[in-house]
């Protein structure tokens, strides 16, 4: 029940709606079994079996109980016929059931009427938490783990969760009242024939058991292989044209096939598990009814111990006991597989962020001197990636890395921003630790543009204002011209308001940076960072998305990494990298007179 406590967390704010629920629940399982008894009287007056009494009994306490509502029946029959039919007696009789299982349906509806607001609730606040976490959780999370997964956690683990936990929530209190009440009133019918019908309980409760002890297990391994496949389904949608492209939509295909393969085999054994849950308790439940069929028939016909009408009402009351004991029996194996689900989505919630923010951290919204990397050092896995690094970007200059791939540039990137923490040293804006700012603040000073433009499916006008919520409309055009972007904007369709596709896939590539860049200017921020902004383009493009970057980066402090060396020629400082370590340094001009690494570059790109 460890993770079931930590799920019924999210139901306190609707704990009014549970305890309506279970307000219902115990007039659902009262009216449940005074509906059965109500049978009773029906029957006796039907048989004839009542004797006249004319004084009106006399209560003498809980322990004559039964004798005392025997005599009262009498007593209200005797009375009825007196003063008409007995036809009029049975009609109000059968009134009396048809109002008890009235109310027992109505009690019945109001229970899953209020429980239906905090199952819901729950399964909002649960998600609406879990993506949340998602979103706070930094980018080295997912460089480990597969997007299917997480998807999959909360989709389907959460509305695992929803139908096995929280459908304990109903059961909790009607079905083990409706249990109570049904046995107290079989005891009070006779108390022989029901001690002699439990012991054969403890004995089919176990036998039960055995059944469930795997279903865990089994869930498990269902909820991680349904991750799996939503992964491969999420990587095929993202890679579909070079699926395409190498002809390898067999080899997905072969792949997904498998993995659903594994699924079906996983789910069939589950269900089948879990199928044998119902069909078992019922089996159980019929042999303790034959039970009573034997044993009070014999209390009826030869010991004549107990009356006929009593020994139906008894038999309605004892199948009465089957429905909430197979639900609670179903419960039981629900509960397992919600354990599983609720494991992988508490695993979510309970990651700790190891991008942490400091108890109060710095709120910092002005870039006052520069930007300075310490004697850091970083690595991604067991290799270090940089190693006691040091930088400096003044205030208003524009710094430029250059070097062959897994050199370390985006690195940088992503440390200045901080998507990864250092392993050593300190990154400083104004002097100020990173690490001791508020992420938001520090996010706040900066403006990314990366190789691959992240747009969304939404229209032009919202892309572009996603880093500035107030933005008018004519901020927005405004930032569109400076990046170049307003004259192709305009010829859509539907202008800033067309909807740009998928991952910005009715643009151009050229097309999709230059919104990238109008986004960032828009944004306005001192700190400019550029990841190989243009290294993605055909020379059109590039052109125009330079002269945007250029307008751009005027009075902004920025960091540019890149793949083009054409386009950093300009750049005050160039700083060429070669394994994590600075191997030469200067403007362009002064390393094209060193003659040393940066030279042999722009010789390779053919630039004169």
């Amino acid at each position: 029940m460890e993770y079931f406590k930590k799920i019924l967390r999210f139901a306190k704010p609707y704990r009014v709606y549970a305890l309506l629920n279970i307000l219902s629940n115990i007039f659902y399982a009262l009216f449940a079994t005074l509906a059965m008894i109500s049978l009773f009287p029906m029957l006796a007056v039907l048989f004839k079996q009542t004797e006249p009494v004319f004084e009106k009994p006399i209560w003498n306490g809980i322990s004559m109980g039964k004798e005392y509502l025997m005599e009262y029946l009498n007593y209200f029959v005797t009375q009825k016929s007196e003063s008409g039919s007995p036809g009029d007696t049975l009609f109000f009789m059968v009134a009396i059931v048809i109002t008890a299982f009235f109310l027992k349906n109505l009690f019945g509806y109001l229970a899953m009427y209020f429980i239906t607001f905090l199952r819901n609730g729950v399964l909002k606040d649960l998600r609406n938490e879990l993506y949340v976490k998602t979103v706070e959780l930094p980018i080295s999370y997912y460089s480990e783990k597969r997007k299917g997964d997480t998807i999959a956690r909360i989709t389907s683990d959460v509305l695992e969760i929803q139908h096995s936990f929280l459908s304990i929530l109903e059961l909790v209190v009607r079905e083990p009242l409706t249990i109570l009440f049904t046995i107290i009133a079989m005891l009070s019918i006779s108390a022989k024939l029901t001690l002699f019908v439990f012991l054969f309980l403890p004995i089919s409760g176990f036998l039960i058991s055995l059944i469930g002890k795997s279903l865990k297990r089994k869930s498990d391994k269902v909820q991680k292989e349904q991750g799996y496949f939503l992964s491969i389904l999420e990587e095929t949608l993202g890679g579909l044209r070079v699926i395409k492209a190498f002809n390898a939509e067999s080899r997905f295909s072969n792949t997904f096939k498998k993995s659903t393969k594994r699924f079906y085999n996983f789910s069939n054994s589950l269900l089948n598990r879990q199928n044998l849950a119902s069909p078992t308790s019922e089996f159980f439940g019929i042999a303790a009814i034959g039970v009573i069929l034997w044993y009070g028939g014999q209390m009826v016909l030869v010991e004549k111990t107990l009356k006929p009408e009593l020994f139906i009402t008894y038999m309605g009351l004892a199948y009465q006991i089957l429905t909430p004991a197979k639900a609670i029996s179903k419960a039981s194996y629900g509960v397992k597989k919600g354990n599983a689900a609720a494991e992988r989505v508490l695993e979510i919630l309970e990651t700790e962020n190891p991008i942490a923010e400091i108890p109060n951290p710095i709120e910092k919204n002005t870039f006052e001197s520069g930007i300075a990397l310490e004697d850091i050092s970083f690595k991604y896995g067991e290799e270090y990636v940089l190693k006691n690094f040091n930088l400096n970007v003044p205030k208003g200059g524009t710094v430029a890395l250059v070097g062959q791939s897994g050199s370390g540039k985006s690195t940088i990137a992503n440390l200045v921003t901080r998507f990864y923490d250092v392993n050593e040293g300190t990154i400083k804006i104004d002097d100020v630790d990173i690490k001791n700012l508020k992420k938001e603040s520090l996010r706040g000073l900066m403006g990314l543009v990366t190789q691959d433009s992240i747009l969304f499916n939404d229209s032009v006008k919202n892309n572009i204002g996603l880093g500035k919520k107030d933005a008018t409309l004519e901020e927005i055009i405004e930032a569109a011209k400076i990046a170049n972007a307003h004259d192709f904007i305009t010829a859509l369709p539907e202008g800033y308001d067309t909807n740009i596709g998928d991952s910005g896939n009715k643009l151009s590539g050229g097309q999709k940076q230059r919104l990238s860049i109008a986004r960032a200017v828009l944004k306005n921020p001192p700190i400019m960072i550029l990841d190989e902004a243009t290294s993605a383009l055909d020379t059109e493009s590039e052109r125009l998305v330079q002269d945007a970057l250029e307008k751009m980066m005027r009075n902004r402090t920025s960091i540019v990494i890149a793949h083009r060396l054409s386009t950093i020629q300009n750049a005050d400082t160039i700083v060429v990298l070669q394994k994590g370590e600075i191997i030469e340094q200067g403007s362009h001009t002064e390393l094209i007179s060193k003659k040393g690494a940066y030279q042999k570059l722009v010789e390779m790109q053919s630039m004169g």
